[in-house]
């Protein structure tokens, strides 16, 4: 009895210690990340094109990672004709990295629901454990004298109390930490939504130039070709022919 109980005890006190030390490694990594990120995104804010945010935004961060990402896949599709479908593989991995963000922030609060969930039920047992030995030597000592048996109820009760202990703080600090984690994925979304801007701008001014050069080099295939035709029939002489011809 006294060996169940002592394991029922250093379970309990060793559920509280892990609840504790995932607070504080949370807490810290969370505010970390937090503040790294909203740095990253006043810098893709302020950007002009992906080139730009790169140089502002270090690599390491959740926001470099974005823009490393976007960066490859537009390398990836340089000789990609339509941005539109550049444009569309982009969101899909800037999607897959906010949700692996939202994975790595939830690491470690699986273990507070589930010492949420069974601590009283634990510390229930060891009173009913608790209970059942008191009588137990109530019946040994053929007497019912409260001196006697109030030590043990005492210490049986005193095992749900240590378990609501444990459970309470977890719940408690499960619920914190999913509602944080929820304002850092916001603020991850934003940044993804920043960087896909940014690739939108680059591609429409690649897209926009490519355009006018090709159209330009419509206007001088055409002029030539008209320069050419005239010279065979012989409608420009001299100076308008020169003329044409420069142009």
């Amino acid at each position: 009895g006294e060996l169940a109980s002592g394991v029922l005890w250093v379970t309990l006190l060793l559920a509280s210690v892990i609840t504790w030390t995932i607070w504080l490694a949370k807490s810290l990594e969370l505010f970390a990340a937090r503040r790294q990120l909203g740095r990253g995104l006043q810098a893709l804010r302020q950007a002009k094109d992906l080139g730009e945010a790169q140089r502002n935004v270090p690599p390491d961060s959740p926001a470099g990672q974005l823009l490393l990402d976007a960066r490859e896949e537009l390398q990836l599709s340089a000789t990609a004709r339509d941005p539109a479908g550049t444009k569309e593989r982009v969101s899909f991995r800037l999607e897959r990295l906010v949700a692996a963000s939202g994975r790595q922030m939830s690491k470690g609060t699986g273990v507070l629901a589930t010492i949420g969930a069974t601590a009283p039920f634990v510390g229930l047992f060891g009173t009913v454990w608790g209970i059942m030995n008191s009588f137990i030597g109530i019946s040994k000592s053929q007497t019912t004298n409260l001196a006697v048996v109030a030590p043990g109820i005492a210490e049986a009760l005193l095992a749900t109390a240590m378990g609501l202990v444990a459970a309470i703080p977890a719940v408690i600090i499960y619920n914190h930490f999913a509602r944080v984690t929820k304002g850092y994925l916001e603020l991850v979304n934003r940044a993804s939504g920043a960087a896909g801007r940014l690739l939108s701008r680059d591609l429409d001014r690649t897209h926009v130039s490519g355009g006018q050069r090709g159209r330009g080099r419509a206007l001088r295939r055409r002029a030539s070709w008209l320069c050419a035709s005239d010279r065979r029939r012989g409608r420009l002489h001299g100076s308008h022919l020169d003329q044409r011809c420069r142009l």
